[in-house]
């Protein structure tokens, strides 16, 4: 179970991250030989907010050492228009999908979906508003104390701490590395303005919005008129959906 919390911080998304330690990494569950698991909430939490906030400095010198100055350069078709009815029908179709492969993951796909469908269905503007101001701000703080709470030295300041923070970092380079390879290895299979920028396989990850920014400017420099922000924000928004599912998975199977 430990493992399967460490693991999720290659997603990159926090609160994910803590969701999924709460449930397998929590002191509380016992295991099949009768040990109790570790609490490694503290730990896994701040190991994925860091690497949240490293991502500009952890993924350029990937995406110049697999993506190739040439193909870097890659301009891809501007998005197409997106209707009101499709923004309205995506959260509700989404969240009954990804429900019916990861029951577990609910609580995390339900709150995602919930928020989208208040900003876009245009009748709940005061509630949408809320959500992303007042109401986020206090379950940060809420969040920041108790998982500071949660990491008093003897938990915190420790050899397996450290030992996370090392695979956490591994699990990242790894999904960054996945992402830019999946990108390449579609490339064999589109012609002509059907390309797709191999960067953007590295904004896969959860870190919304850096890693999309990040690709952004990594491209701007290869070449100053190639804006890929709108097209990395795709396969970052579906990262944060992967590592729930993700999540879910490792829970239905660990927890």
């Amino acid at each position: 179970p430990e493992a399967g919390a460490i693991g999720i911080i290659g997603g990159a998304d926090g609160p994910t991250a803590i969701f999924l330690s709460s449930k397998l990494a929590n002191g509380i569950n016992i295991l099949p030989d009768g040990t109790t698991v570790k609490n490694l909430i503290g730990p896994i939490a701040i190991a994925a907010y860091s690497y949240m906030a490293l991502v500009p400095v952890i993924q350029p010198p990937i995406m110049r050492l697999l993506v190739s100055k040439e193909d870097r350069k890659i301009r891809m078709k501007p998005p197409r228009a997106v209707s009101q009815k499709e923004k309205m029908i995506f959260p509700i179709v989404a969240l009954l999908l990804t429900t019916f492969i990861s029951p577990s993951a609910l609580p995390l796909l339900g709150m995602l979906f919930f928020g989208n469908l208040l900003k876009e269905s245009g009748r709940t503007e005061r509630l949408a508003d809320t959500a992303r101001t007042k109401l986020i701000d206090i379950v940060t703080i809420l969040l920041g104390v108790t998982v500071g709470a949660s990491t008093q030295a003897d938990i915190f300041i420790t050899k397996d701490s450290m030992m996370i923070f090392g695979l956490g970092a591994v699990s990242f380079v790894i999904a960054t590395i996945g992402g830019l390879l999946f990108a390449k290895f579609m490339n064999l299979f589109l012609k002509g303005n059907n390309k797709i920028n191999p960067l953007i396989g590295a904004s896969g990850v959860s870190a919304v919005p850096d890693s999309a920014r990040v690709v952004h400017a990594e491209a701007l420099k290869s070449d100053p008129n190639n804006y890929l922000l709108m097209h990395a924000m795709a396969p970052n928004v579906s990262g944060v959906i992967g590592s729930a599912i993700a999540a879910g998975i490792l829970l239905s199977f660990l927890g």
